[in-house]
């Protein structure tokens, strides 16, 4: 009960308030792998001395920071509010909706100079000829893939270890985001993270997609959403990216992915879902399906408790 409560609250915090605008612990955490990578990565050295640099800088900002959080998490006088915090602060929603809910708004505006501002934000992908089709499939992409991880994963994590399993996936997730290119410089050197990063996502991601294709039966899209994740998300770069999008995009009936501008240099990504092509209003579709999972898994947590903790209640 008391995590259900906990969750509860954070969800709450973070609607009313938002990410920190300043001073987010994140921010800082950046800081300091940056300094780490700095000192640590070396494009001259083997590919096996690369991830051991790679493995050994992950390792020391990793473990750390989580047993300084379990130390603090596990202080009965402290643990309730310390563990709404740091649950706050590693679930992203708000920021989440209003920045795809700001790409939609300057494009049903004609603002497409804004829009583009907007969406490069969010996206490594080059934004400066996008037209509408291009910058709403782009921020419907990050909607979908972001609400499983900087939403739904953290939520489930913080069931299965509390506090610190979620800062330990957090600053994983976030060490992945830095590291986990396929450039010279990381290639290597970030191989530890990325793949750290694709086993604690392997579950949430797979529950984030089954919740989008629930949400999509609302529509009758249920089915063509796990038709499309069966089919599609093998083709994906991404373990885990491939089955959120496949399936959000079937759940949404909209056809995403295909050829993508980064960096100057034209990739041919897989085409996921099917459908129409978006616009600026699916981008508020998409929000609404990140939006109405969450309320699906408060539900599902809310259900859980019940059942486990009824005869306590009745009696």
């Amino acid at each position: 009960m008391t995590t259900t409560l906990i969750i509860l609250a954070a969800l709450i915090l973070d609607r009313l308030v938002g990410e920190p605008k300043h001073g987010h612990p994140l921010v800082g955490f950046g800081k300091l792998a940056q300094s780490i990578e700095a000192c640590a990565n070396n494009i001259k050295l083997s590919s096996s001395k690369q991830k051991w640099y790679g493995t050994l800088s992950l390792t020391l900002l990793l473990i750390p920071i989580t047993a300084v959080t379990a130390f603090i998490s596990y202080n009965y006088n402290t643990y309730f509010v310390f563990d709404i915090t740091i649950l706050y602060l590693a679930i992203g929603s708000r920021s989440l909706i209003e920045h795809a809910q700001r790409i939609a708004n300057a494009l049903l505006l004609k603002r497409n100079e804004d829009a583009r501002y907007y969406t490069s934000r969010i996206v490594s992908r080059d934004t400066n000829n996008m037209d509408e089709t291009d910058m709403s499939r782009a921020a419907i992409e990050s909607t979908l893939e972001n609400g499983s991880d900087a939403i739904f994963a953290p939520l489930f994590w913080f069931v299965i270890g509390g506090a610190p399993a979620v800062v330990f996936y957090r600053l994983t997730n976030t060490l992945d985001a830095m590291w986990g290119y396929r450039t010279q410089r990381y290639l290597h050197f970030g191989w530890a993270a990325a793949r750290l990063d694709d086993v604690l996502n392997y579950i949430p991601a797979r529950l984030t997609a089954l919740t989008y294709a629930i949400l999509g039966g609302r529509y009758g899209h249920f089915h063509t959403a796990l038709k499309c994740w069966n089919n599609q998300a093998s083709t994906c770069k991404s373990p885990n990216g491939g089955p959120v999008m496949s399936a959000g995009a079937g759940a949404l009936n909209l056809q995403l992915g295909g050829p993508t501008f980064y960096h100057g240099k034209l990739e041919e990504c897989p085409v996921l879902g099917c459908g129409e092509l978006p616009t600026a209003n699916d981008i508020l579709q998409a929000t609404k399906l990140v939006l109405h999972g969450i309320y699906i898994w408060m539900i599902a947590g809310i259900v859980t408790v019940l059942l486990v903790n009824g005869d306590r209640f009745i009696a």
